[in-house]
């Protein structure tokens, strides 16, 4: 009976070092696969000794393939895993592996889209330009910091989770509906910081005013006595019914220079 082949921590390593490359050959028709195979090199060389094995398994991880790159060495986890299974057992259905890849990869990116783009970055960056407009260097610094903690503890804990539970982790979040409720609470905190950004970092006032019966009258300070900061918020709710509108943001941001200028100009901001 031949001993049971098994993935290393050094094939894992190796995986998480070459997951930094899931984009660098990204493609419009298969995204992501190709650095996806190439991650899972490491795994297919070790499990598989045949030419002829080795290279079905890197055609079956060259479909496609597309995620939040943070969150795809959770997946690589649990490929690896079945990888493992498939090459110690042969009733194994090899097909189940890019099954579970698909299925995953979606809401996955859900998840870390939420987490990453939408919250993470911009608290970082919020944070990051708030103290490079002092003319901090530390800003952008802060900035990488802030946003890489995360980013690395999450493709580090996401391989090693996915390929210690394997496909059973899949089952146990789909039953308790987790991905719902991480989804529904990182967008709630996104929304609070975008919110929290839009009141301090946004200004947007008018020096308007004139004279009603020999008093001085001040527009910004009646805006401020309605609505503080309701500017910067008009503005928001401007730009953003504009991009609903699907104006590009090439157009947008010419069309906000332009505005900006030509409203200072007349006198109006």
């Amino acid at each position: 009976m031949s001993s049971q082949k098994k993935v290393t921590k050094r094939e894992l390593r190796q995986v998480f070092w070459r997951s930094f490359a899931l984009q660098g050959a990204f493609n419009y028709e298969r995204m992501q696969n190709l650095g996806y195979a190439y991650a899972m090199i490491p795994v297919i060389k070790k499990l598989y000794e045949k030419h002829d094995d080795q290279v079905k398994a890197l055609n079956r991880h060259l479909e496609i393939f597309n995620t939040t790159p943070a969150v795809s060495t959770t997946i690589m986890g649990i490929s690896a895993a079945m990888e493992e299974q498939n090459a110690n057992d042969s009733n194994f259905d090899s097909n189940s592996i890019n099954a579970v890849k698909a299925s995953l990869m979606g809401p996955l990116a859900g998840i870390g889209d939420s987490l990453f783009w939408g919250t993470f970055r911009i608290i970082a960056a919020g944070i990051g330009v708030s103290l490079a407009t002092q003319g901090n260097i530390f800003g952008p610094i802060l900035f990488l910091i802030l946003y890489n903690i995360p980013h690395l503890f999450v493709r580090i804990a996401g391989l090693k989770m996915g390929y210690r539970v394997g496909v059973n982790s899949l089952e146990r979040i789909q039953k308790e509906g987790l991905m719902e409720k991480i989804m529904s609470m990182t967008t709630t905190v996104g929304l609070l910081v975008v919110g929290g950004m839009v009141a301090t970092m946004l200004n947007i006032t008018t020096p308007l005013e004139f004279d009603m019966n020999g008093a001085k009258v001040v527009v910004q300070d009646i805006f401020d006595q309605i609505l503080p900061n309701a500017l910067p918020l008009l503005g928001t709710f401007i730009v953003y019914g504009l991009m609903k509108r699907k104006v590009s943001i090439t157009k947008l941001t010419l069309g906000i220079i332009v505005a900006g200028i030509f409203l200072h100009w007349i006198g109006l901001l």
